[in-house]
């Protein structure tokens, strides 16, 4: 498909999904190159559906290459389905490439966060400071570290496409996992936020929600949720176990309340949370752990009946 600057989405096509899983951005083949590439593949949960959504999309037509912009569980769990059905090579930022060759998922996030994956191979990178040709376009490769220290961001400057990941959505960004880690990161946020400033972005397509135009606005809300988690570290620590509980009964569906108190318990990430930002007043990790998922019911992001507790 030819590339046409009055459409900045043209010859891309963006599979919006459910939090569980990332969006994936499908870059159809230009005339003259071997076939289209797929950037992030999902949720292991969600890979069949995945596989299902891009033969559609491609109606016979080759997928040649599948780049990750980062390696947590809901960007690369398709990662290996995808391998299987289509024999395409995945790239990802360099920094755990050693880490996913070697399968050493203690170095990777998915023991400490306690999210399933299925493990995948690895076949070249995509190096920040580098660039690719896809779908007609040239693709700037921009380091974007904050919610993951390898995370990559892609940047079609003549359109002004940007694939943000979880740098930046339309309402915030994600989980900043150093800093729940015990490592500093909200620095980092607000630096790749001041670059995607000083870039011409008339279009962000977000690793979570839609596709957006009015990227200012997105940056100031950011950067004005990114000033009062710096301001309180405590609040960004009980939004990240608030979400690592969700995401898990996303991927379970349904658990026992006490199966979910021993999950979490361990679960070295949340862990950490307790012995680095215990709330006054809390007996026990497990009280705490419990009192969230009480918050979490009674917003509605969870729903429980007769001692267990649902997705909702």
């Amino acid at each position: 498909m030819p590339s046409d600057r009055s459409d900045p989405l043209h010859g891309l096509q963006v599979f919006q999904r459910g939090w569980l899983s990332s969006n994936n951005l499908l870059i159809h083949a230009a005339p003259g190159e071997a076939g289209a590439l797929l950037v992030d593949t999902g949720h292991v949960n969600h890979a069949p559906q995945t596989e299902a959504l891009l033969r559609q999309a491609l109606a016979g037509r080759p997928l040649v290459r599948v780049l990750n912009t980062h390696l947590h569980s809901d960007h690369c769990g398709g990662n290996a389905t995808l391998q299987r059905a289509f024999g395409v090579p995945v790239h990802i930022p360099p920094g755990q490439a050693a880490a996913v060759k070697a399968w050493d998922d203690g170095a990777l996030s998915y023991v400490a966060t306690g999210q399933r994956i299925e493990r995948y191979d690895v076949q070249g990178l995509v190096e920040p400071g580098s660039s690719f040709v896809a779908g007609g376009r040239e693709w700037q490769v921009l380091a974007a570290p904050g919610h993951d220290p390898h995370s990559v961001m892609f940047f079609d400057a003549a359109h002004g496409v940007l694939v943000s990941a979880d740098a930046l959505w339309e309402h915030g960004f994600g989980v900043v996992f150093p800093e729940i880690e015990g490592e500093p990161g909200f620095d980092d946020v607000g630096a790749v936020l001041d670059l995607i400033a000083g870039l011409s972005v008339r279009l962000v397509i977000p690793g979570h929600g839609a596709p957006f135009t009015d990227v200012a606005a997105a940056l100031q809300r950011a950067q004005a949720r990114l000033k009062g988690l710096q301001a309180d570290p405590a609040r960004h620590a009980r939004h990240a176990l608030k979400v690592l509980i969700k995401y898990h009964l996303m991927e379970e569906g349904a658990m026992a309340a006490p199966a979910v108190t021993a999950w979490a318990l361990g679960t070295p990430l949340l862990s950490g949370l307790w012995n680095r930002f215990a709330p006054t007043g809390v007996a026990s990790a497990a009280d705490w752990i419990a009192a969230t998922v009480d918050e979490l019911v009674a917003g509605g992001a969870l729903r429980r009946e007769a001692g267990t507790v649902f997705d909702a």
